[in-house]
């Protein structure tokens, strides 16, 4: 995932997601209700999942690897279902605020400085580009596609001050340091 598609997810969490195994598979236990039905769902048995949330000393197991990342899959998909909702849908009504470092660069007309620099922007941007940008992930879209709404819509919104200035200026965009999100 990249670091615009991280940045989209964790704008949509009012509180973290579990970090520990233990901890995930305690809301798995919570949410699914038994161990039954959480072996179900990470297609392991009821046993490995007992093993897994034993209090019992030296008794208790640890999931490898790919069972551990299964498990922070599962437990992302269904941490906070409602409030990502609803903060999706405020977001997609109102706007949001993207704070990035990122290397930006122009194509415009002769005179002008079009070098990339690295260059840190806090700009609102209206609720359509996060629409545009929600569509996208859900579509499967990468990093670049992304990359390249985002470009678009802060070269609208901070380089030509919402088509006021710099007209025919194109913005690239790349190289994202960081990225955050604010909704609200």
């Amino acid at each position: 995932m990249g670091e615009i598609a991280q940045a989209l997810e964790r704008a949509l969490h009012t509180r973290p997601v579990p970090s520990s195994t233990s901890a995930r598979l305690r809301f798995l236990l919570t949410t699914y209700g038994s161990t039954r039905q959480v072996a179900a769902v990470l297609g392991v048995s009821q046993r490995t999942v007992q093993r897994w949330v034993t209090d019992k000393p030296g008794a208790r197991r640890t999931p490898g690897l790919a069972k551990a990342r299964v498990i922070e899959e599962v437990v992302r998909a269904k941490w906070q279902p409602r409030i990502r909702a609803r903060r999706r849908a405020l977001a997609e009504a109102e706007g949001v605020a993207l704070h990035v470092r990122a290397r930006f660069g122009f194509a415009a007309s002769a005179g002008s400085s079009d070098d990339p620099r690295v260059r840190q922007i806090t700009q609102f941007l209206q609720g359509e580009v996060a629409r545009e940008l929600f569509a996208a992930r859900d579509a499967g879209a990468g990093e670049a596609q992304q990359m390249v709404i985002l470009a678009r819509a802060l070269g609208h919104a901070y380089f030509r001050d919402g088509g006021r200035r710099a007209h025919g200026v194109h913005v690239a965009f790349s190289d994202v340091e960081f990225a955050a999100f604010a909704i609200g």
